[in-house]
């Protein structure tokens, strides 16, 4: 490959999905963000072409065993890709979904914890507390060798204490071995073949070793004497010089409680391991009724705590090693930012120094990237799948940055996802860092300061679907801005916008209040949410947004209005929950798991058109059912792929891979299921149709166009009615979500409830949802959304601003009010932002006022 190739990558012919015979040249060793809105095809050539080549080329090299599994991954629809290097995809989906899974464990810091604390730890009795120290033979016989000439010693050998029984076994066996005495419950006797001790009785047991006199002509004896206690009493020695004794450990034991404690080993502290994990939870930390409840997907935190470990996940003896007053548990249940502050603290002596100096290091070398990437606010025991996409997408960054790789091409799916515009500059100096490192960066992004931050920006459209697809422009930032077929570019260059609203509502004059939310890091809080208002919840990542909306206001509603049994967060109370008849929650979790689910069968649409296939002439000389139209079930579905439409290929080491079912090509149902049709299209057809067209074809049909159309208003006429569940973005799945609540019938005293609806969103996609959450308000409803994004921010009637920091600095009312007033908070970061962005919509209303002057100047 010429030296030129290695500078760049050069893509020609891509035509997946709906790329269309794209071709054009990326610069290595540069930040790249592509754009476009969403549906234009960035991911398609982001992950499904770049990404998907990438991952080929890795299995050719790999072992034949390995290539075998290349018969089953279906190269991209691509003629031909230059000067690629090696792939590492850092996605929205990528993050274990096993409880077993932790922030610790996923960035590797929990491994260098483990090696920390089996190396440099001070053990304690798990169950006095007190500090277990062992000490060698050598060391012993040194103090020994140092009392003055001559003095006279006696080693004993502790074997029982307070254990009942008569030991006439063990005193037959010990007189065997050529020893005479013992001292028993502090009294000296003869080790004769009938012992003297009570069956019944408690008893404490000394066998004498030997008396002699510290002199050089006894040294070995002294040895002799030391190795024969140390096997006898399982490693204790006891020495007596006059009228005083001295206990000796030469292994870890608590002398108090005449346990012992196994050898610190890294494993003693892996809650995946039987030599580490509590021998109750299995290393899960909680109560649960199976063994296996780690693959239950119900498994909830609000589960009890384990009655052994409660909540450590591991062995007794595990956690009871301390460093700096701190055990491994509890370091990792502390926020990021406080395990650095004690971290940097410790206080160890030189051998711990010696030894644990380079992974004290590397560990806050870890946790420095993760704070880098506003994360400051999470611990490291934080179950991986509680994680949102954009967390656990910069959690996965955060151990790709600390593991130095150079020459490396890193594709990234909207990393600034649920993180505050203060945070979103530390994310950009971060991917700045990984690619000075001599690493080629794509990132597929919305966000306005990561493109204008970017080296090099791609902009696809000129919109959705199959009308996507297409470069519009490529190049600088700047060029971008000029380029005047570009929507990216006049949003950039301030031709487009989102605008403010003139004017504020002022709301119905009801109100919920929030009484002392005390859940998690909310610090007592009292809220007031006005009704009949466009309400934005801000505030920093891990402020408290999601425990005061989600997991405290809505759990109250449902319970009182769906009879949920989900238990709402800490709190005293909530007034005024009778003034809503309807509570919707929208999130992005998936709207399933598998490739079956799709937005037709979310929202109900499928089911409409099954029954209306039912109905038509054909099926009716056939006798076919609604059911014969669904894939779900045996009849009209494909049985090789059991209405899949596509074979799952288990890859052993690498994530199963869908393929294309051969007897179907995909259609799902069989050839007599097909032959039914409407308007010359059968189900399988518009199934494959995007929104935009199927409601060309079923517009007429009343139940079918008001389920579309809805699926139209939020910006989703680019998606094909049968795509997989699986392949939706977070945002995406969201915004079905929304699609099927406003295709029912609304109260006028419904709550509406949004996690950053605007995830995945282009510029000119925010616009159509604010247009749209704007009419639901209209309408006599309350919307509440948790959001970053300032331009759905400075469009609300009401803020809520929660801070000032993330985590145990968080959870307090920083402002509320209009975004005027929150603007001239200076504590609030989210005003800091907002008077900016608002001091811009001044700036532009004098400019446009000028402009309109300016003509009546010029006639005067």
């Amino acid at each position: 490959m010429s030296d030129s190739a290695m500078q760049e990558i050069v893509i020609r012919g891509a035509r997946q999905h709906n790329l269309k015979n794209l071709s054009l040249t990326l610069p290595h060793y540069k930040l790249i963000v592509m754009t476009g809105v969403s549906g234009s095809g960035k991911s398609s050539l982001a992950f499904d072409t770049i990404f998907a080549e990438g991952q080929r080329r890795y299995l050719e090299s790999l072992s034949s065993y390995a290539r075998q599994f290349m018969e089953q991954l279906e190269r991209p629809d691509i003629d031909s890709i230059e000067g690629l290097f090696p792939t590492v995809s850092i996605s929205q989906k990528t993050i274990s979904h096993s409880p077993r899974s932790t922030v610790g464990t996923v960035t590797e810091i929990y491994d260098y914890l483990r090696l920390l604390y089996a190396r440099i730890g001070d053990v304690h009795c798990p169950q006095c507390g007190r500090p277990v120290r062992s000490q060698p033979i050598g060391q012993i016989r040194e103090k020994i060798l140092a009392l003055p000439d001559g003095a006279l010693i006696t080693v004993l050998s502790p074997v029982a204490r307070g254990k009942k029984g008569t030991f006439q076994k063990e005193f037959l066996a010990w007189a065997r071995m050529g020893l005479m005495r013992a001292r028993v419950d502090g009294r000296t006797i003869d080790l004769g073949f009938e012992s003297p001790l009570s069956l019944r009785q408690k008893h404490d047991i000394d066998i004498l070793i030997d008396s002699l006199a510290v002199r050089k002509e006894n040294i070995q004896r002294l040895d002799e004497a030391l190795e024969l206690a140390s096997r006898l009493s399982s490693g204790q020695i006891l020495i007596r010089a006059g009228k005083e004794e001295t206990l000796f450990s030469i292994k870890m034991a608590c002398l108090n409680c005449g346990i012992s404690i196994p050898e610190l080993h890294p494993r003693n502290f892996s809650f995946n391991s039987p030599f580490g994990a509590c021998p109750r939870c299995h290393g899960l930390g909680i109560e649960h009724d199976h063994v296996f409840a780690e693959e239950d997907e119900k498994l909830s935190a609000s589960l009890k705590p384990c009655t052994v470990c409660h909540g450590g996940r591991l062995r007794p003896e595990s956690l009871a090693v301390m460093i700096g007053g701190s055990t491994i548990h509890q370091l990792v249940s502390m926020t990021i930012a406080k395990a650095q502050t004690v971290l940097q603290s410790l206080h160890l002596n030189d051998r711990q120094k010696a030894i644990g100096d380079r992974l004290i290091c590397e560990i806050l070398e870890r946790i420095g990237f993760l704070l880098n990437l506003g994360l400051s606010y999470l611990s490291l025991d934080r179950s991986a799948r509680t994680l949102a996409g954009g967390e656990s997408q910069r959690i996965r960054l955060a151990s790709q940055i600390g593991s130095h790789l150079t020459g490396v091409l890193y594709i990234l799916d909207e990393p600034s996802i649920g993180l505050h515009q203060r945070d979103n500059r530390k994310l950009l100096a971060s991917l700045r860092e990984l690619r000075d490192r001599g690493n080629t960066i794509i990132v597929v992004e919305h966000d306005e300061e990561t493109t204008r931050s970017a080296d090099w920006v791609v902009d696809l459209g000129p919109r959705a679907g199959r009308d996507g697809g297409r470069l519009i422009c490529a190049g600088s930032p700047t060029e971008i801005a000029a380029c005047p077929d570009s929507l990216t570019g006049a949003y950039l260059r301030g031709d487009s916008e989102i605008s403010v609203p003139r004017s504020r509502r002022q709301g119905n004059g009801k109100s919920i209040i929030i009484r002392d939310a005390r859940e998690h890091n909310l610090k007592n809080l009292t809220i007031n949410v006005p009704l009949g208002l466009f309400v934005a919840v801000t505030g920093v990542s891990g402020s408290g947004k999601s425990t005061l909306i989600n997991d405290i206001l809505y759990r109250v509603l449902a319970r009182r209005l769906y009879h949920s049994k989900e238990e709402p967060g800490a709190h005293r109370s909530i007034d005024g929950a009778h003034h809503i008849d309807k509570v919707v929650q929208i999130d992005q979790s998936p709207i399933g798991r598998t490739p079956r689910s799709n937005p037709a069968t979310y929202t109900g649409l499928f089911g409409i058109l099954r029954n209306f296939f039912s109905l038509l002439p054909e099926s009716k000389i056939r006798g076919y059912a609604p059911g014969r139209f669904s894939f779900n079930v045996k009849g009209g579905r494909c049985e090789t792929c059991r209405g899949d439409g596509q074979r799952r290929i288990e890859m052993n080491f690498l994530p199963d891979v869908y393929v294309t079912c051969e007897t179907c090509g995909g259609r799902r149902y069989n050839r007599e299921t097909l032959e039914v049709r409407f308007h010359g299209k059968s189900i399988a057809d518009y199934l494959e149709m995007t929104v935009d067209e199927a409601i060309g074809y079923l517009g007429s049909l009343h139940p079918l166009r008001l389920k579309l159309s809805a699926l139209q208003d939020v910006g989703l006429g680019y998606i094909t009615m049968g795509q997989s569940a699986v392949t939706l973005s977070g945002g995406e799945a969201q915004r079905i979500k929304l699609a099927r609540e406003l295709s029912r019938k609304d109260t006028g005293r419904t709550l509406y409830m949004l996690d950053e609806p605007t995830t995945g969103l282009h510029f000119d996609d925010v616009r159509k949802l604010v247009e749209l959450l704007q009419r639901l308000v209209d309408l006599g409803n309350t919307v509440i959304v948790i959001e970053h994004h300032l331009d759905v921010i400075k469009c609300a009637d009401h803020l809520i601003d929660l801070g000032p920091e993330g985590g145990d600095e968080g959870g307090f009312l920083v402002a509320e009010g209009s975004p005027e007033c929150v603007a001239q908070v200076q504590k609030s970061a989210t005003g800091i932002f907002l008077k900016e962005i608002l001091a811009r919509r001044v700036l532009k209303g004098a400019e446009r006022k000028a402009k309109m002057q300016q003509p009546v100047r010029n006639m005067l």
